[in-house]
């Protein structure tokens, strides 16, 4: 019986590891085919593209998917014709939510947002009712063996990026949104590929929640995450070591 209890304890986990995986290639297809549509079908002329093909082959995504993504974007009209909303608000504990998402039914997609919201104490707000909390900059990410906090300041100057932080989990560059391309273009040149290139959205400060309200806000971004429409979730809040420990326990 005990082998047999294992087996399926191993395949439940399988079966939720491959539900995550699944929803994670749903966006990724969905940005491949929306980045091909905004420019040049390949990625060496298209920076989003070049973005969305570094992020789908990180996450392991076969490469026939990719180009089913890609054919499917070039085709114009043909297909579903995605739209890029923001959407704002604050969650448990008053933290700020930014949320992005791509979809083609703009009152669905807003439906659901706004019912995950509410549904974990939270409240959806006007546009740019959040976003003056927040700085939208270009990321880009580099692992610990890239360099050495001051080698990767050097390279973050020498790039044309804004600020360069470093810690054990690796080093972070931010640049404006309208010098992304050429900062990230500078660095490949330096270091190589990054681990990850895109435009996201920094807090200008946090805000350090307490227990009760870190739990509501795992599960509103849990949820947010869910949504195959929402493709990033940005917000303002710190757990501090001793609340995320008992929410571990």
């Amino acid at each position: 019986m005990a082998g047999h209890s294992q087996f399926k304890n191993i395949m439940y986990r399988k079966g939720a590891q491959d539900a995550k995986r699944a929803k994670v290639f749903a966006k990724l297809i969905r940005e491949l085919t929306v980045a091909t549509r905004s420019g040049l079908p390949d990625p060496n002329m298209n920076p989003r593209l070049r973005t969305a093909v570094a992020a789908s082959k990180a996450a392991n995504m076969p490469k026939d998917t990719m180009e089913r993504a890609m054919k499917r974007g070039a085709g114009a009209d043909d297909g579903e014709n995605f739209e890029e909303i923001r959407y704002e608000g604050y969650g448990p504990g008053g933290v700020a939510f930014i949320v992005e998402a791509l979809t083609d039914n703009r009152n669905r997609t807003a439906s659901d947002v706004r019912s995950a919201f509410a549904k974990f104490g939270g409240t959806l707000g006007e546009t740019n009712s959040v976003s003056f909390q927040f700085s939208h900059v270009g990321a880009i990410r580099y692992p610990p063996e890239a360099g050495s906090a001051d080698e990767m300041l050097e390279a973050a100057i020498e790039a044309g990026a804004d600020e360069c932080e470093s810690d054990a989990t690796g080093h972070e560059l931010t640049c404006p949104p309208d010098d992304f391309n050429d900062v990230r273009e500078a660095l490949e040149k330096q270091l190589g590929v990054a681990l990850s290139a895109e435009l996201t959205w920094k807090p200008s400060t946090t805000v350090e929640v307490n227990e009760d309200h870190a739990e509501g806000l795992f599960k509103l971004i849990e949820a947010l995450d869910e949504n195959d429409d929402v493709q990033k979730v940005a917000s303002n809040f710190e757990v501090s070591d001793k609340v995320m420990e008992r929410l571990s326990a």
